[in-house]
């Protein structure tokens, strides 16, 4: 799999006339070589993988993750660089680039100690974007990307039903999360087990669990604190970026009340947000642009009453924002094989409800991958 994306990405290298290109993304770089978990510019330390268009592809990485990169990354020529040996990362740079008249670099994701010391190399004029080449080729996943996704809403789903078993009056918030990590690494490590080969991959889920109760409900992204839990009260819990399953994201959010049914108030904006997310089902299938999503969400929260809201949903994959985006604007046509996280949310001064999940579009609609109840009789624990 990884042979072929290298060799389609180095046909659109060709086909845009870039001689050489400079990946520095995490993700891209474990899309196109499979190599991941190195040390990164969180500690300063870059990694680049070099793609001519007509060429071998040379990985540079630092030397303390040499041994890594020989077992995981698909490419035959590693150059480790270490702390004060040579020029370093840079050893390698000058003979790729100097006679390219067009180097291809990621604009918005290049880190700016590798971009400065390019600007030393090449003139400007050379430099082009090739962020787009990667993000369109990423939209539509394979069949084994596919499989991931759904392994992955097998693992977000687990976390969430231990989130909501544990959930009750007089728990901790950090307990919850405990219970949710246990729970995805062991449901992740299933899977790896029986239907992958990389003895590398770690179960483990990451991130601090995304979750609110009660008066912190509003904070769209508060992690899971010390606040005990009580009677009455709302619960949210998001999985935006613990659902890591084989480095494949997903979406998927739900919000609870602990044994008792929301006020009136909290009622109607929990039945819109489930109404916003079906709209916006209604609308999703192939063919159909990806901002029209979007119009369909946010008129049902708009003629409810409510302020204009955030994207309706975003693609996923071995990031966690990809292309395209279910928002105004993004006038991209669906296809089969995207996968989408699909929210329906509203929000005023003191509470908010958000249900999301996920999505493989389909020939003929819509796959979903995430499982859980949403209805408010599904909802009060």
């Amino acid at each position: 799999m990884l042979s072929k994306r290298l060799e389609a990405f180095q046909n659109r290298l060709r086909e845009s006339d870039i001689d050489v290109s400079l990946i520095t993304d995490e993700d891209n770089i474990y899309y196109l070589a499979g190599y991941y978990d190195y040390l990164h510019m969180d500690f300063g330390r870059p990694t680049v993988l070099i793609i001519p268009k007509d060429d071998e592809p040379v990985l540079i990485t630092p030397m303390l993750d040499f041994n890594s990169a020989k077992i995981l990354a698909k490419v035959k020529n590693i150059s480790p660089w270490n702390d004060g040996m040579g020029n370093e990362w840079r050893e390698e740079i000058p003979a790729r680039v100097k006679s390219a008249k067009k180097v291809g670099i990621e604009m918005n994701h290049i880190p700016q100690i590798v971009r400065a010391y390019l600007n030393d190399l090449v003139s400007k004029e050379s430099l082009f974007n090739i962020s787009g080449l990667l993000s369109d080729m990423r939209m539509i996943k394979s069949e084994e990307e596919l499989q991931m996704a759904r392994h992955a809403g097998q693992v977000a789903s687990a976390m969430m039903w231990a989130g909501r078993e544990k959930i009750n009056s007089g728990i901790p918030e950090y307990e919850v999360a405990i219970a949710t990590s246990q729970a995805g690494t062991r449901k992740a490590a299933d899977l790896l087990n029986r239907y992958y080969k990389d003895k590398n991959m770690s179960p483990n889920t990451q991130f601090l669990q995304i979750m609110a109760s009660g008066e912190a409900i509003t904070q769209t992204h508060h992690r899971a604190t010390n606040r005990i839990m009580q009677e009455g009260e709302p619960v949210f819990l998001c999985f935006c970026g613990m659902t890591n399953f084989h480095r494949f994201k997903l979406g998927f959010d739900r919000t609870f009340w602990i044994k008792h049914l929301p006020n009136e108030a909290d009622l109607k904006v929990y039945e819109v947000a489930l109404e916003s997310q079906r709209a916006a089902l209604k609308a999703l299938g192939p063919g159909v642009r990806a901002e029209s999503v979007h119009a369909e969400y946010a008129e049902v929260i708009q003629t409810a009453g409510y302020d204009y809201p955030f994207r309706c949903g975003r693609a996923t994959g071995f990031s966690f924002l990809e292309k395209p985006e279910l928002v105004t604007g993004d006038k991209t046509i669906l296809k089969p094989g995207m996968v989408f996280a699909v929210d329906g949310s509203v929000t005023v001064d003191n509470f908010r409800a958000q249900v999301g999940d996920s999505f493989i579009i389909t020939e003929d609609g819509y796959e979903s991958i995430t499982d859980h109840p949403k209805s408010i009789e599904d909802v009060i624990i």
